[in-house]
């Protein structure tokens, strides 16, 4: 075990909640520490969000425990050796230390423990298997601070085996090394995948979704996507066609913008490039409507946005309105081939910035007042009458209007025999 490692100091750990909770669960025998991404985001020194504690306490002794602390605590997954307790607002998965006794993929079969080395040895890779006391040392049964200190994203044990208990760690393999990983990928634990990337099948589209989208805005998902489209693992996934240039074009004119990424426009960029594509990433992801929505108006005839001129274009922000709008730009941006630097698109994606679309001027009371009666003919020369407006330019003046409505509404009188 190596106990190189100190996280002392600490104030996350030493103070507030999780040294409350710590100082619960420890004693009398039994101890606690916190594991996995809180100590690994600590040590790479990038913000922690949840703290989850492994304890030897059984979890019938962790809820004694709490309610003798007056500590609120909800058996969130007692088969599995796991309380959460809510301390100062704040919740901790507190989990029994277990062992393997049976392997056979997710549903292997556990006992709980007190090793803290076979606890470590069953988690998947060597970065999210360090723990860390009360007092600050960190505890290392697997190589994990090592791996570390070389940025490298290293299955524990024999890889296959890994995949094999759970083949959402394929996924989890490149997403980490997009996140934290530096260099190469681990080439054992990239084989590995490739070898097991017929078990993605078997994996649930809700779980894929949160990895996946969780790779794509990674700082290294550029990298971690070429490696998984040459291994053959983007298919599976995402059943059709990629354009790993797009999505590369894509962060660059993210971050040339100063922009958060964006996990749907990412996506767009690599896997969408007509409408179909939205909907059958919706199915294999089970993305929500909102997200199915983004993605399928991402993917609507963007290629008509190059070449624009600058009335054209303020008809194309009027009808998509500006999320829309910058959405399909940028995605007509990514697929143009042009750089991140190009004037055009510069200008076309600052168009909302500089010229607000102004609202359409006629109401159904200018066609009522013109002989029409409420029902489906209204809303038909309303709509007409507003793509006249929309090709005139967008006037507002009064003498105009009345004429695009006078026009319009005999004309469609004219058609309809009205």
């Amino acid at each position: 075990m190596n106990e190189a490692a100190s996280l002392r100091g600490a104030s996350w750990l030493t103070s507030g909640a999780t040294a409350r909770v710590l100082a619960l669960l420890n004693g009398d025998g039994e101890e606690a520490r916190v594991v996995g991404g809180a100590v690994r985001n600590a040590l790479f020194d990038i913000p922690i969000s949840d703290i989850d504690i492994a304890t030897t306490a059984l979890p019938e002794e962790v809820v004694r425990r709490a309610r003798a602390a007056g500590i609120k605590n909800v058996p969130t997954g007692l088969e599995h050796g796991t309380v959460t307790l809510i301390v100062d607002g704040q919740p901790f998965e507190v989990t029994t230390l277990r062992e393997d006794v049976e392997t056979f993929g997710r549903k292997a079969k556990v006992a709980f423990g007190r090793d803290w080395k076979a606890d470590a040895q069953r988690r998947d890779f060597t970065i999210n298997a360090l723990s860390v006391d009360a007092e600050g040392l960190v505890h290392d049964h697997v190589g994990g601070l090592a791996d570390i200190a070389a940025r490298r994203v290293r299955f524990i044990g024999d890889p296959n085996r890994r995949i094999a208990e759970d083949y959402l760690r394929i996924l989890r393999f490149f997403r980490f090394h997009a996140a934290y990983g530096a260099g190469d990928l681990d080439r054992a634990g990239y084989l590995a995948c490739i070898r097991g990337r017929e078990g993605l099948s078997a994996l649930s589209a809700e779980r894929v979704r949160m990895e996946m989208l969780k790779l794509l805005v990674a700082d290294g998902a550029r990298a971690a996507i070429e490696a998984m489209g040459d291994g053959g693992l983007l298919l599976p996934i995402l059943g059709g066609v990629t354009y790993q240039r797009a999505l590369a074009a894509m962060i660059d004119i993210e971050r040339a913008r100063g922009l958060k990424p964006d996990p749907m426009l990412r996506l767009g960029a690599l896997a969408v490039a007509v409408t179909e594509d939205a909907r059958r990433l919706s199915a294999r992801l089970r993305l929500t409507n909102a997200e199915t929505r983004t993605l399928d108006s991402m993917g609507h005839r963007w290629w008509r946005l190059a070449g624009m001129d600058e009335i054209t274009s303020q008809r194309r922000l009027y009808r998509l309105g500006e999320v829309r709008f910058r959405d399909r730009v940028m995605l007509a941006w990514a697929r143009s081939g042009q750089g991140a630097g190009d004037n055009y698109w510069q200008n076309l994606i600052g168009l909302p910035d500089r010229w607000r679309a102004p609202e359409f001027p006629l109401k159904a009371a200018d066609f009522i007042a013109r002989g029409f009666a409420e029902g489906p003919a209204l809303g038909h020369v309303l709509s007409l009458a507003e793509d006249v407006w929309l090709a005139a330019g967008f006037p507002l003046e009064d003498d105009v209007l009345t004429t695009i409505a006078n026009q319009t509404a005999a004309r469609f009188a004219h058609d309809h025999r009205l």
